[in-house]
């Protein structure tokens, strides 16, 4: 088969070294940056360039790219598309890509899903790309029916080379909301923590919460940016939830409360060991 890849950051090449590694595709790869597509010849992720000539040939087509660029290349290509083609998008946000995949799909006959793997680390770039970056981990799907036996085995094997976990499906609202909280809301807080003056200091005072905190203040702040601003509403409701319960924390050290502190402390592992126990 032959696979296209749009994107050769971390997740593109990462997908291209997995089907590489993985499987006999024939990888065609595409980027903006003359230096990525080099870099991703000279290491034998890719085969071929994909380009407007032999986009046609692919029978799956990879979109990782930011969501606004993804929605471009969908309009501006899709008419370029094989009706045989598989086309899934990897991009942190669902609604928007989601809508411009399944009205071009519903207009030039090829199938979109919507995608979103639940893997990365903090750094960007394809030198950070990995072909195991993908082993184990959550693939949520966004099909555009829920009821097409045919079309999830169809997803399954394509992306067998990447070894995902599992496939959850969604829909983008719910995808939408639920990263907002999972994913971006942590990306804010550890972003905003790392701010503080006492972080200059922390050599020899700190251990593996600290660590844990300002991993992925690490992060490409044009995605991210990018990402949060497409997802605005869903993420401020969970910025301004968490602000009213830290502002609690606050109000119990303030006023020396002894037992409304210990009550949050208590409320907070009591909700952590229910989740666990539901996973």
């Amino acid at each position: 088969m032959n696979v296209g890849i749009i994107g050769l950051g971390l997740i593109g090449g990462s997908f291209a070294k997995a089907f590489k590694e993985n499987s006999d595709a024939i990888v065609f790869g595409h980027d903006t940056d003359k230096a990525t597509v080099s870099y991703a010849w000279l290491s034998e992720m890719i085969d071929e360039t994909l380009t407007d000539e032999n986009i046609g040939e692919c029978g799956l087509l990879i979109i990782a790219l930011y969501p606004g660029d993804a929605v471009n290349f969908i309009k501006e290509k899709a008419h370029l598309i094989s009706k045989n083609t598989l086309v899934i998008d990897a991009c942190g946000t669902k609604r928007k890509v989601c809508e411009a995949g399944f009205a071009a799909a519903r207009k030039y006959g090829f199938t979109f899903v919507g995608g979103h793997p639940m893997a990365g680390i903090q750094f960007s770039g394809i030198k950070h790309s990995r072909g195991d970056l993908f082993k184990g981990a959550s693939m949520i799907i966004i099909p555009p029916s829920y009821d097409d036996i045919t079309l999830f085995e169809r997803i399954k094997n394509a992306l067998a080379p990447a070894r995902f976990g599992k496939l959850t499906i969604s829909d983008a609202e719910k995808h939408d909301k639920i990263i907002a909280y999972t994913s971006q809301l942590a990306h804010v807080v550890s972003s905003a923590y790392i701010k503080s003056e006492s972080a200059e200091v922390h050599h020899g005072y700190s251990a593996g919460s600290y660590k844990d905190m300002t991993r992925v203040a690490t992060l490409n702040e044009t995605m991210w940016t990018q990402l949060f601003l497409e997802n605005r509403e869903n993420l401020s409701d969970e910025l301004g939830k968490l602000i009213t319960e830290l502002s609690k924390y606050k109000s119990a050290l303030d006023a020396n409360d002894h037992d409304t502190l210990k009550d949050l402390l208590r409320e907070g592992r009591e909700c952590k060991a229910k989740v666990e126990q539901n996973i």
